[in-house]
């Protein structure tokens, strides 16, 4: 990798972790568009990015741990039926062209962006407890 690509990974992992320690979202949003403005295809940039969030994932729930807000059997029932989901869609992944999967990616963040919007316009319907 040359300097700038190395200095450009440096600030994404940067603003993936201060972006999930602020929201709680995972740096796929920030790393996949990224990886793929970097020159990696599509599906390398979704593989890539999984394996990067490892450190954010970790340093996040372990400060999260520590204030209280880390529901741990809701994460243990949602962790262990992702695993059989992650498989699906590694298979259906691989399966599609590079343009199909960057097109749907756009629509995931987009409906993702739409919801978020929806959300904040209307008061929170429950109260967080522990």
């Amino acid at each position: 990798m040359s300097a700038g690509v190395v200095a450009l990974a440096l600030l994404l992992g940067f603003g993936a972790g201060i972006l999930a320690g602020l929201f709680g979202v995972g740096g796929g949003i920030l790393f996949v568009p990224t990886l793929v403005g970097l020159g990696l295809g599509q599906l390398d940039a979704e593989a890539t990015s999984l394996l990067a969030i490892l450190p954010t994932v970790a340093a996040g729930t372990w400060r999260q741990r520590h204030y209280g807000n880390v529901r741990w059997r809701t994460a243990l029932v949602v962790g262990l039926a992702s695993i059989a989901g992650v498989e699906a869609g590694v298979q259906i992944a691989t399966a599609l062209s590079d343009e199909t999967l960057r097109r749907l990616f756009a629509g995931l963040l987009l409906a993702v962006a739409v919801q978020l919007a929806w959300r904040a316009r209307r008061p929170t319907p429950y109260a967080s407890s522990p």
